[in-house]
């Protein structure tokens, strides 16, 4: 398998992933993410269709009749229609929604409309960031423990670079963010943490086996005899993901398409950011071998 020269090209990497992060920030900042229906609440029609109507065709219909940020999806028998809308409710909303639906001569029922609260409350939020923020910190101990210090430091960077960059993406191109999306981001961090201790094991073994002082090389080589693996995992992955991208339906397409990005992102960050700052960091091999100091008996004077 050739051998390819990843860190001669770290730095070219640090300039994409600096420029990735800054418009993830700023994008965070200004317009922020999002958020859908779980986050933020909203709406509730019900609708009846007397025949069974496809669910892409309703959301074509509401989109047509100028409503965004909405959620299809039946409710009990295939005629039962629930509509999520994201905005205040008034009592004529649900008769709007029933007309807009009934526009091209379906024969469309108003069940209910009422207004519904977020799924997701600022409590479940909170805890939710500081479970987050646990997971992290135990996982940075481990590390820190089973590898060096230095590693630990990469490790908690390369997961920060990935989910900050994936919600950045989020935020930029205004994708709605809900629990599915949230569950994705979280499978990203362990996927990614996944790899990049793969990678780490084999720079750890490689430094002690090598007496060169190379440290570039052995990250080169290490990644190198890693990148089957990391290809094969990652590629199939991508299949399924795509698979589910484009056939899944509109459910879970932010969940896919999440996952996708952080595939991505987990497989670069594990060579250009976990491995390229250990040279940063400047790990050496007293970092994983102490020396041994030879002591020295001093002669008594008789």
């Amino acid at each position: 398998m050739p051998q390819f020269d990843f860190m001669g090209k770290r730095r070219i990497a640090y300039v994409v992933s600096l420029v990735l992060l800054i418009v993830a920030l700023g994008s965070l900042a200004i317009q922020h993410l999002n958020l859908g229906l779980d986050f933020t609440g909203g709406t509730l029609v019900e609708v009846h269709y007397s025949t069974p109507p496809e669910l892409d065709q309703v959301r074509n219909t509401l989109a047509s009749a100028g409503y965004t940020n909405f959620s299809v999806q039946t409710f009990g028998s295939p005629g039962e229609i629930m509509v999520r809308l994201q905005q205040s409710f008034d009592q004529s909303i649900g008769n709007q929604v029933t007309q807009s639906l009934g526009a091209d001569g379906e024969s469309v029922d108003l069940v209910r409309a009422e207004f519904v609260g977020a799924q997701v409350g600022d409590q479940l939020r909170d805890q939710s960031g500081l479970g987050l923020l646990v997971a992290l910190g135990v996982v940075s101990l481990y590390v820190a423990f089973r590898f060096q210090y230095k590693f630990a430091l990469g490790v908690l960077l390369s997961l920060g670079h990935d989910v900050l960059i994936l919600l950045g993406i989020f935020s930029l191109f205004r994708i709605d963010f809900d629990l599915t999306v949230l569950a994705a981001v979280l499978a990203v961090i362990g996927y990614s943490l996944n790899d990049t201790i793969i990678v780490y094991d084999r720079i750890r073994e490689n430094i002690r086996k090598s007496r060169s002082s190379d440290m570039a090389a052995i990250y080169n080589d290490a990644i190198n005899q890693t990148l089957a693996r990391t290809l094969s995992t990652s590629g199939t992955t991508l299949l399924v993901l795509f698979a589910l991208f484009f056939l899944g339906g509109d459910m879970i397409h932010g969940f896919s398409l999440a996952l996708i990005i952080g595939v991505v992102l987990g497989t670069f960050s594990s060579i250009y950011v976990a491995a390229a700052l250990l040279l940063v960091f400047g790990l050496q091999r007293a970092d994983l071998i102490p020396v041994k100091k030879e002591q020295t008996e001093e002669e008594e004077l008789p």
